[in-house]
């Protein structure tokens, strides 16, 4: 790319950046520009409220949601543990954060990108990384990549041996670690009721199992169905980072000067290793304002039946809606997520031109009214593995249009069966 069309790119994005921002007050909208990373040739990607990827497999989907997780962890890390002291571009080890999600071969020697964060604008051009404040407020977010393996963790637990157990991706190991956070959050012996096949779950704390109920068993959840498996790690961390935001409030610039006071106080004691400046530095931050959660999800439908799949997007709606400022990317090879979160999107419609109890009475029956969301805050793009691009798919009449890959798959399979049909004939003449 000419240095002259990227910077009239560069340019171009923060003018749109900073007029969402102040239109809608968020601090959810994020965007990036990717070019000649892994299986990516060119893409432009806004992050909003909800984010959608379809497309085939190697399309790129997985690529571009773990360099957004990437970049929003680099900003992450910029501003907390070196709030007083940035780290220079010229020192920045850029590769050492494409190692958490296994991409760091995806570099090429012409890969650019330009993230726009909510409070840095950070560059990687020609193998060099920069940083620029945008300044714009920042709401410390809690970031959470939930991977498509994540089934493994249904069968680990926690004892001597599993803490010392390295998982081979760190993403998963994190989300391992954060698995078990939530599940000790859970009342030993409380059942939560799951939205699916008309099952609960229940923790025995001491034993550190999480039993799978339904009707007529009661199981380990290591034991269980592969959907309850993948599924349910899934829904024990978003609803635990849920929580979070129902809790957290803004902070205020009394508790931000304290918190750079004390964040400069661990990075400049001399008797702390790195190692324990960055666990004190981790205890910090988990003390101070949590204000979102951004969470990146690779497949939610995994091994999930139709009818469960909508109930389990609906669900992740509903936690996704707890705060303003919650955002969440789905990564999917399913039409019923695209044709399940069009339901989400014209049921808001409906809501917001009713007052009427009984008829909302009777939308909420479809989609819970806490599940639905405006078509505004909902973005879907679609990869394409052949021209290794992304586009916008585009709304009609406000919602998704259905003329995506997943659908025109089905339509495949249809146009497929009526060729037999035709053949079948020909063979009875």
């Amino acid at each position: 790319m000419h240095l002259c069309c990227f910077i009239c790119k560069i340019n171009f994005f923060f003018q749109d950046f900073n007029a969402n921002f102040a239109e809608n007050n968020i601090s959810a909208m994020r965007k990036i520009e990717i070019h000649n990373f892994g299986p990516i040739k060119e893409a432009y990607i806004t992050v909003k409220k909800v984010t959608v990827f379809i497309g085939n497999q190697g399309s790129g989907k997985s690529t571009a949601a773990k360099l957004i997780s990437t970049f929003a962890w680099i900003e992450k890390f910029q501003f907390r543990y070196r709030v007083a002291h940035p780290i220079p571009s010229r020192r920045f080890d850029f590769q050492k954060y494409l190692e958490y999600h296994r991409i760091e071969s995806y570099l090429k020697e012409d890969t650019e990108i330009v993230y726009y964060g909510n409070y840095y604008w950070i560059t990687y051009k020609d193998k060099q990384i920069n940083f620029n404040n945008n300044g714009n407020n920042y709401l410390l977010p809690k970031i959470t990549y939930f991977p498509a393996e994540r089934n493994f963790v249904s069968s680990v637990k926690k004892s001597k041996e599993s803490n010392g157990f390295q998982l081979w991706s760190r993403s998963l190991q994190e989300f391992k670690e954060i698995f078990q956070e939530a599940k000790e959050n859970l009342k030993s012996g409380c059942t939560i009721q799951l939205p699916i096949s008309g099952t609960s779950i229940e923790y025995n704390q001491l034993n550190d199992i999480l039993y799978v109920k339904g009707d007529g068993y009661n199981i380990p959840l290591s034991d269980s169905a592969s959907g309850f498996q993948s599924f349910v790690p899934m829904y024990v961390v978003a609803e635990y980072l849920s929580k979070i935001t129902e809790k957290e409030q803004e902070m205020n610039s009394s508790e931000r000067e304290m918190f750079i006071q004390q964040s400069t106080e661990i990075l400049n004691n001399p008797n702390y290793t790195q190692e324990q400046k960055n666990i004190l530095l981790s205890r910090l931050a988990g003390k101070s304002n949590i204000k979102s959660v951004f969470n990146i999800i690779e497949e939610p439908e995994q091994n999930l039946f139709p009818s469960s799949q909508r109930n389990m997007l609906f669900e992740l709606l509903k936690f996704n809606n707890v705060s303003a400022d919650n955002s969440m990317i789905i990564t999917t090879h399913s039409p019923y997520i695209v044709g399940n979160m069009t339901l989400a999107i014209k049921s808001a419609t409906l809501y917001s031109k009713t007052s009427n109890d009984e008829t909302k009475a009777k939308i909420a029956a479809i989609v819970p009214e806490k599940s639905s969301i405006n078509a505004t805050d909902v973005v879907i793009y679609e990869f394409d593995d052949k021209t290794r691009t992304i586009n916008e798919l585009e709304h009609q009449n406000g919602l998704p249009s259905d003329q995506d890959y997943l659908n025109n798959a089905l339509g495949d399979t249809n146009d497929l069966f009526s060729d037999l049909l035709d053949l079948e004939v020909e063979i009875c003449r």
